[in-house]
């Protein structure tokens, strides 16, 4: 212990001359500098041991008040290393972690239970760059510092079919409880940005995340079979979905059967022109539920809130509550499908239906629209409950000619504009249902804790 603490130094929780201050769940008693553990900030050197031996150290304290590994300026290449728990990375607002090109420096690791495979190929996939796994009480927080992917030849040589395995997410924790990820730039990821899965008491906010809106499934955050999700205060600008939330994939997630629920995003910015703002699915199998979205941003984006599933998935997608979305330059607004059929393998049961059911959707205003909605359902298998308020929808100069393309749905609606097709002509209330209660994840307040920074300049 004596040659851990001759490289830590306690932090009291009053500002010091020279100090950061961040929100965090928890603030830490002691805390180390990853130029302590031999890190190397010159944007050349590998990092990946100077990050793991940091931690292992960290890990010993956890019990003595935990400890904070603090990224100081400079740009530290890095493979994947994996977080503790009762632990905070904090990275200066000067730093970046850089994300190596070399697929050797991520493992491989197994499938998640709930996919069944890879997500891009079958088998095991690369582990992500900040990783973790069974963890409590854990955060990954800055002053705005940066992590930055450098996805581009994860890119190429997806799209040219030369890699074996699934690719890296920038930050995953798997089966943990108290998370946090805040205040960061990520950047181009070489797939999703954030997955937090099997987590419970999530908390995401004040991230900016950017890659180019041509780069393959660069997601921005991705809950996935989590419960009780706090998202809020993000901008994002992606190659697929600004935030999608997920519950596994066909057969696989309805064994798993842990669903995604208690979720609120609030105050959503996005910039996605062939996907969407927010979607529900479509690996959805082990079902999503209480869903609240509230102040929403979307512009040049393919549509609001979009629900993906298809025969084979099974779960549901249920109780989803929209209030208050701004869009410009949209194909869709409103966009339901029941038809999307990626599957991981033919093991699917033909026989597996979902189940929508409780979509509200209130305050929307909407400019440069191609088409305001686009509902699909399946036969025999009716999207139901959907309602639609106070909805005005202003159209591009050469908009579709049929403004509500509705199959297999079944809803409600009070003053929208244009008017919805006759599945949603029923008179419905004024406002749709918002729940006025609050989730228990609202009510978690973050602490004020420091960063001391007279070793770092």
């Amino acid at each position: 212990m004596v040659s851990i603490i001759s490289i830590l130094y306690s932090i009291n929780q009053s500002t010091l001359p020279g100090s950061d201050t961040y929100k965090g769940l928890n603030c830490r008693k002691h805390s180390a500098v990853l130029t302590d553990f031999g890190g190397k900030g010159d944007g050349v050197t590998l990092n990946t041991k100077a990050f793991e031996n940091a931690i292992e150290k960290l890990q010993t304290l956890a019990n003595d008040g935990g400890a904070q590994l603090i990224v100081p300026p400079g740009k530290w290449l890095t493979g994947s290393f994996s977080l503790t728990s009762h632990f905070t990375l904090y990275i200066h607002k000067d730093a970046v972690i850089l994300g190596s090109p070399n697929l050797s420096d991520y493992p491989l690791i197994d499938p998640l239970p709930s996919y069944g495979r890879g997500r891009d190929i079958k088998g095991p996939r690369f582990q992500s760059l900040i990783f973790g796994t069974n963890l409590t009480d854990v955060v990954v927080t800055g002053g705005n510092g940066t992590i930055n992917g450098q996805g581009a030849t994860w890119w190429s040589n997806f799209k040219a079919g030369h890699l074996k395995n699934t690719r890296p997410y920038l930050i995953e924790l798997l089966y943990s409880v108290d998370v946090q990820i805040s205040n960061l730039v990520l950047v181009d990821s070489p797939s999703w940005n954030v997955h937090p899965v099997y987590c419970t008491n999530v908390i995401i906010e004040g991230l900016t995340i950017r890659a180019p809106v041509t780069s393959p499934n660069t997601d921005g955050i991705n809950p996935d079979s989590c419960s009780n999700v706090r998202i809020v205060d993000n901008f994002i600008v992606s190659g697929d979905d600004c935030i999608s939330v997920k519950s596994g994939w066909d057969q696989y997630g309805i064994k798993y059967n842990r669903p995604s629920e208690q979720i609120v995003i609030r105050r959503l910015t996005c910039i996605s022109p062939d996907s969407a703002a927010i979607a529900l699915g479509s690996e959805m199998s082990g079902g999503i539920q209480d869903i609240r979205v509230e102040d929403t941003v979307a512009i040049n984006t393919q549509s609001a809130v979009r629900i993906k599933t298809g025969i084979g998935r099974g779960g549901f997608v249920k109780d989803i509550f929209v209030k208050g979305m701004n869009l410009n330059t949209m194909k869709y607004v409103f966009w339901m499908t029941g038809n999307y059929g990626s599957h991981p393998d033919q093991g699917f049961d033909p026989k597996a239906i979902p189940v929508i059911k409780g979509i509200n959707y209130m305050d929307v205003v909407a400019v440069n629209v191609n088409q305001t909605a686009n509902l699909a359902g399946i036969d025999g298998d009716v999207f139901s409950d959907i309602c639609l308020s106070n909805v005005k929808v202003g159209l591009s100069v050469k908009p579709k000619k049929i403004q509500w393309n509705c199959t297999n749905i079944q809803g409600v609606s009070s003053n929208v504009t244009p008017q919805p097709c006759e599945m949603l002509s029923s008179k419905g209330p004024s406002e749709c249902d918002f729940p006025a209660d609050a989730l228990p994840i609202d009510g978690v307040k973050l602490q004020t804790c420091n960063v001391a920074l007279p070793l770092l300049m």
